[in-house]
């Protein structure tokens, strides 16, 4: 059995002159959270659906449970859920459960138990017997996330899965994300709120106009990702040019003639602050900063103009 939950080589999506996705290339681990970060227009949508096989790639090839997208049989070990969703406003939370259930060959025994523990996992315990047109948007979500873990699958695609949640929501689903991963279950999530991401991904992709161009393991983002304020007395090009050795992404603010740069990690602070001081600069600021994960998106997707 591969260790890859999750493979894509090169995907590629035409829609005549128009390319929703360029190179879509990622590996994802079985008991891993993957976090699938990029801005409105990215390809993200459309690269779940080729990963999912509801839309056939241009070119390129992927793989999902070690056999080829579009197996009819990995399709039973997957969970979805999509971001606009259609339920059956007419059937009750149980009843929606118990048809995705048959939809996916389970047996009535089989529902019979897992439709309660799954109503109370995501918190509805006594909304089994409720229409879902008379559920608020969170349970609708929550009931989504339900059917998502009905067939017991290997891999998990949430896409915004915490859209419409409160606060006690979200940690319910973070907390059941983190019961996926501790049952070697991959989850596959795309979300605008980073927050989330960085609290429950052990990796992300950015994805910037149909490419993935990074991928960042959370547990050794933050200690990879500093940013630094330097202020001396004379801010000069030579100086900049010099900074460069040590980190990157140098650049001068002419406003207040702080330069900033990043640097690979907190190790290179004193060599850094010696520097300066051996070389005869009159040192007024050195002010080290974590990135958040927001401020790692801005800096690798830029404002939408091509600016960075």
């Amino acid at each position: 059995m591969s260790d890859w939950a999750l493979e894509a080589h090169g995907l590629r999506k035409e829609y005549g002159e128009k390319v929703a996705v360029r190179d879509l290339s990622l590996q994802v681990q079985r008991g891993e959270v993957f976090g699938f970060l990029g801005p409105n227009g990215a390809g993200k949508t459309t690269s779940i659906k080729m990963l999912l096989s509801l839309v056939r790639p241009t070119a390129g090839e992927g793989h999902l449970l070690g056999r080829p997208l579009g197996d009819t049989a990995v399709r039973a070990k997957i969970g979805y859920l999509p971001e606009h969703f259609r339920f059956h406003e007419w059937l009750t939370g149980a009843e929606f459960l118990d048809l995705h259930g048959q939809l996916y060959g389970m047996d009535r025994a089989q529902r019979r138990q897992v439709i309660p523990e799954l109503l109370t996992l995501v918190g509805l315990e006594t909304r089994g017997e409720t229409p879902l047109q008379a559920f608020s948007k969170g349970m609708m979500q929550r009931i989504g996330l339900a059917q998502a873990l009905m067939n017991d699958p290997e891999i998990v695609f949430l896409d915004e899965p915490t859209s419409g949640l409160d606060p006690i929501g979200r940690r319910l689903v973070r907390d059941i994300i983190d019961g996926l991963r501790a049952e070697g279950t991959a989850v596959f999530v795309n979300s605008h709120l980073l927050s989330e991401i960085e609290q429950s991904c052990d990796r992300v992709a950015f994805i910037k106009n149909g490419r993935v161009v990074e991928i960042a393991h959370m547990h050794e983002f933050e200690q990879t990702n500093i940013e630094v304020t330097v202020r001396v007395g004379q801010p000069t090009a030579e100086l900049q040019a010099e900074l460069a050795h040590f980190g990157s992404e140098v650049r001068l603010d002419g406003s207040n003639g702080r330069f900033h740069l990043r640097l690979p990690s907190e190790e290179k602070l004193p060599e850094l602050a010696a520097f300066l001081i051996q070389a005869g600069h009159t040192l007024y600021e050195l002010s080290p900063r974590h990135l958040s994960l927001e401020d790692r998106f801005l800096q690798v997707i830029g404002d939408e103009t091509g600016d960075r």
